[in-house]
């Protein structure tokens, strides 16, 4: 929410479909502007292509466990798909996103209004009916003291144990910048575009909490839930919403009804990654940042920008076929939706703090005295997250299980100021000035 803050307080200043990138150029100054800008916006862009991949790849494994569920489960005979059949469900599911991006924003709205309707009442929904229906529940002290020390992956500091869950929720939470990515098909753009990054992460939390105390409550066998050997061939979520129905009426098909209301959720969330990825190369290479950037900023008679939502699905897919050779490659590779967009989230707010600390003129939404304070907090904070979420999830430490993290972040600000030094310095200007006022 600090993070979230301090770039409402930005945004409010500078409403633009540029978002991140254009920030940066503003506040780093006419000398900086170009690299600031050129740094976050590859930051940003890639992080969220990263993003997309991760939730249609998600989706498509769920839908995958599904099948298998609604066939009869692991155990019992069930279709399990293979790796190359899930790469195949996720490009289905790009291609179904890149179709509804490209209708008019007024329908493209619709969908965004029902998936907000859709998320909230399923997420009440499934928060009070699971842990109803699940006929043994766990007591107050285990869902909210108990640490996983016998987890199989070598880690029994609880301390630890708590840093590393700590990324789930900071995943989760990300992707609130579209909000600003919008702000120029959004009417009042200098008020309602920080109202939708702070309301974004506000209702996020609130249900978001509620939602997982909801599920715990219904955890008692962790160790059984995370076994490959269960119906759902070890994807927790799914075995904890099949053996809440099977145990209760002895039929999981009431659990199998309850992750396709999951399904469907996530299936809205893939879709406003791509609204959000395609805005972002739109005004990126709108710039000149991208290659061949006269073909993504073109719009269609809808003023949409049709071939910038297509080149995301298709890099979206491209990204997600690293898992076809390896899936520890594809784990460091997602890693960069977490760390990359934050690290795009921290730039703007840190250039804020120091190139523009006297310059800045805040817009209608302010921090007032405390705009600083915050700001530095939100610094910080992605400076310790960037440390802790590169540090290994497994012991002992092999080849297929060191994480790759730092390598992967490493690579994209290494090629990033490669370009920049190589190339981007003798062209690149940052965003160019559309309209004089």
């Amino acid at each position: 929410m600090i993070v979230g803050l301090s770039m409402a307080e930005i945004c409010s200043s500078y409403p633009t479909s540029g978002g991140l990138y254009y920030w940066s150029a503003k506040l780093a100054g006419p000398n900086w502007a170009p690299f600031a800008s050129w740094i976050t916006g590859w930051f940003n862009i890639v992080g969220q292509w990263a993003v997309t991949t991760s939730v249609d790849f998600s989706l498509a494994q769920l839908i995958q466990v599904i099948i298998l569920l609604s066939t009869g489960g692991k155990n019992g005979g069930g279709y399990e798909a293979s790796k190359y059949v899930v790469i195949a469900m996720h490009g289905g599911i790009l291609l179904l996103h890149a179709a509804l991006n490209s209708l008019p924003i007024s329908l493209l709205s619709f969908f965004g209004q029902l998936a907000a309707a859709w998320n909230l009442v399923g997420v009440v929904v499934l928060t009070i009916l699971i842990p109803l229906v699940a006929t043994e529940r766990a007591s107050a002290k285990f869902v909210f003291t108990h640490f996983n020390t016998d987890n199989g992956d070598g880690i029994n500091s609880k301390a630890y144990i708590f840093v590393l869950g700590l990324l789930m929720s900071q995943y989760t939470l990300t992707g609130y910048d579209a909000s600003a990515h919008m702000t120029e098909e959004t009417k009042n753009a200098d008020k309602n575009g920080q109202k939708g990054i702070i309301s974004a992460i506000g209702i996020s939390v609130i249900f978001g909490w509620f939602y997982i105390l909801g599920i715990t409550f219904a955890v008692t066998n962790i160790s059984y839930l995370l076994s490959e050997d269960n119906d759902a061939g070890g994807y927790a979520i799914a075995e904890i919403f099949y053996l809440a129905f099977k145990k209760r009426y002895g039929s999981g098909v009431g659990g199998i009804i309850c992750l396709g209301v999951v399904a469907v959720a996530i299936f809205f969330c893939g879709m406003s990654s791509v609204t959000s990825n395609s805005r972002m190369a739109y005004a990126f290479s709108r710039d000149g940042a991208m290659p061949l950037s006269s073909l993504w900023h073109k719009v269609n008679k809808q003023e949409v920008p049709i071939n910038a939502v297509w080149l995301s699905a298709v890099i979206s897919f491209c990204m997600a076929l690293t898992y076809l050779g390896s899936e520890v490659a594809f784990q460091a590779m997602v890693s960069i939706a977490t760390i990359g967009l934050y690290i795009a989230y921290a730039l703007p707010i840190f250039f804020r703090l120091t190139l523009a600390r006297k310059s800045f003129i805040p817009g209608p939404f302010n921090l007032g005295r405390y705009g600083v304070l915050v700001g530095w907090i939100a610094v910080l904070w992605v400076a310790t997250i960037s440390i802790l979420f590169s540090l290994p999830v497994t012991y002992p430490i092999t080849n297929e299980t060191l994480n790759y993290t730092p390598v992967a972040v490493g690579g994209l600000l290494i090629l990033t100021i490669s370009s920049w030094i190589l190339s981007a310095r003798h062209w690149f200007r940052g965003p160019v000035t559309n309209v004089e006022i």
